[in-house]
């Protein structure tokens, strides 16, 4: 890319915050590892942001609790003095209405009927029902297993073609056979367009399997999210109607769902571990299910802020940075502890939204294009903060051209390898290429497809309304000391009380990530034209 010279000009000034010494050659800027960069000091400055946000006073974070809102008010005051601007519909906060379903666990009951008699499951050891969408306060239904559970249309691909589901629950396994490609496999399984094709089939509702190869949480811990509300945006328009019932089954209990079906959960484990098809059957079970659900409604807001671009035309262009201010709250104890901090998850990622900003305004960096800011809520109950921005910006919404985003990029060792989510689907992937090469950082694809990762944060919220956007974790090399440190955390500290301030970080490797973002942000904001999506892209079809 031939660099503006306006991005020429204020990268040069840039030593005392960047990571880069600038040289030129033929009019191109040539980027140098700096050795003049306190990596600890930025580090530090960095940490002291993830401490605030994710100490015990702020109980979590949970959308709409007074932990976020006063998290929400930390960060407005950060964006203003980094010389952001409001973008909010007030100030900085662009309030989000929700309504907000809990479930009435002690009046709610889950049984299955075979052969007349009755066995009732256990809320939390056998299953848990969920009620994120509109669920009936009364179920009797068959159930069918219906393998993967998902169709993909473009490949012929559809679990339930020859299923009677009418008025049935359909129970199916999570993942998918490796014949299909990992950005169509993850669109078709997110929860909207799966419910959507079960629902043509006649179905009332859904009970998940998760593969414990492919879960980041052991159900053991899984299930104690049970209790948390789940929510919706109250604006009708963004709401579609969910299942009757929906529920979670523990993998290790599901073999109650199918005696007598002539299958087990062994056997299909083993069918979905190869990666092949899973057969589909009719279960002998009658789900019966009471559901009581407390209903409420709250707001909580995304904050906004804007960096103005310099060029008279591309300024009304918008590169948007986004991270999730919001964690889950307050739950049940594990090991006597109850609130769920959130420090990587997602304090890291709105920490580095502000120390970005900083350095662009200590730089005096002035991108062609403006940059958008933003710390959006929501995200743990649905990716709805920024699928509220994305349908009602506080810009014009065709003019947003990129989507940066971070959410617990997880910063537990050196950055050698940056692992993207949506590396091959834009010319981001090139953007992110050439910048991670200047700092000795070797890109890496999505190594874990079947976790689905690009599809369960906020850039999926922009890609749906056909805005490129990436995604990012720090990454490992197979067998490596970082890929245990890594899978450690996810399964001991996601999601869990211990992703706390008193948890190994190694800070001056955050502090590396934010100067590449930085350089990535800049580097799109400056380009001449804005990113595309790639020819063979799956996701180019939401920008036509």
């Amino acid at each position: 890319m031939i660099a503006s010279p306006n991005y020429r000009r204020t990268l040069t000034t840039a030593l005392r915050t960047s990571v880069l010494a600038i040289t030129f050659w033929a009019g191109t800027v040539v980027a140098q590892q700096s050795t003049n960069v306190d990596w600890n000091a930025e580090g530090n400055a960095w940490w002291a942001h993830v401490q605030f946000l994710a100490s015990d006073d702020m109980r979590g974070r949970d959308t709409g609790s007074d932990g976020y809102r006063r998290s929400a008010e930390y960060v407005a005051k950060q964006f203003a003095d980094a010389g952001l601007q409001p973008a909010g519909t007030n100030k900085f906060m662009q309030p989000v209405d929700f309504e907000v379903r809990r479930l009435d666990e002690p009046n709610s009951n889950l049984s299955l009927e075979r052969a007349g008699k009755t066995e009732a499951l256990q809320l939390g050891p056998d299953a848990t029902i969920r009620v994120g969408g509109d669920p009936s306060p009364n179920i009797k239904a068959q159930a069918v297993f219906v393998g993967y559970g998902f169709a993909v249309p473009e490949m012929g691909y559809n679990e339930f073609a020859d299923l009677d589901l009418r008025g049935k629950i359909a129970v199916f396994l999570t993942g998918g056979p490796a014949n299909i490609p990992g950005p169509l496999k993850a669109h078709y399984q997110s929860s909207e367009q799966r419910w959507e094709a079960l629902q043509k089939a006649g179905a009332i509702g859904v009970a998940s399997i998760g593969n414990p190869k492919n879960s980041d949480i052991p159900w053991e811990r899984a299930s104690l999210a049970r209790l948390q509300p789940s929510m919706s945006l109250a604006d009708s328009k963004s709401r579609g109607s969910g299942p009757h019932f929906s529920a979670s089954i523990n993998p290790a209990k599901a073999d109650k769902w199918f005696a007598d079906s002539g299958h087990t959960i062994a056997e299909l484990l083993a069918i979905a571990d190869k990666g092949e098809p899973l057969p589909k059957f009719p279960l002998k079970v009658t789900v019966h299910a009471k559901v009581e659900v407390v209903r409420d409604k709250i707001t909580s807001p995304n904050v906004i802020g804007v960096l103005p671009g310099s060029d008279a035309k591309l300024k009304n262009e918008y590169v948007v940075i986004s991270a999730h201010l919001d964690h889950v709250g307050v739950g049940l104890p594990i090991n006597g502890d109850s609130i769920y901090n959130g420090a990587m998850d997602n304090a890291s990622g709105v920490a580095s939204l502000i120390e970005i900003a900083k350095h662009i305004k200590a730089a005096g960096i002035h991108p062609r294009r403006s940059l958008i800011f933003a710390a959006v809520t929501a995200e743990e109950k649905g990716d709805l903060g920024s699928e509220y921005f994305a349908h009602h910006p506080t810009v014009p919404q065709k003019q947003i051209v990129a989507d940066l985003n971070m959410d617990m990029f997880l910063p537990l060792f050196r950055l050698q390898y940056l692992e993207v989510q949506g590396l091959d689907e834009s010319t981001l992937g090139d953007d992110v290429r050439a910048v991670a090469e200047t700092e000795n950082v070797t890109i890496q694809a999505d190594k874990e497809p079947d976790r689905n990762r690009f599809i369960r944060s906020d850039q999926y919220s922009f890609v749906k309304i056909g805005v490129p956007a990436l995604a990012f974790k720090f990454g490992w090399v197979k067998g490596s000391e970082e890929e245990k440190i890594f899978q450690d955390w996810v399964h001991t500290r996601y999601h869990a009380p211990s992703d706390d301030v008193d948890q190994p970080v190694d800070t001056p490797a955050a502090a590396h990530f934010d100067h590449l973002l930085l350089l990535l942000a800049t580097r799109v904001a400056d380009a001449d034209t804005r990113p595309t999506w790639k020819p063979n892209s799956f996701f180019k079809r939401f920008a036509q």
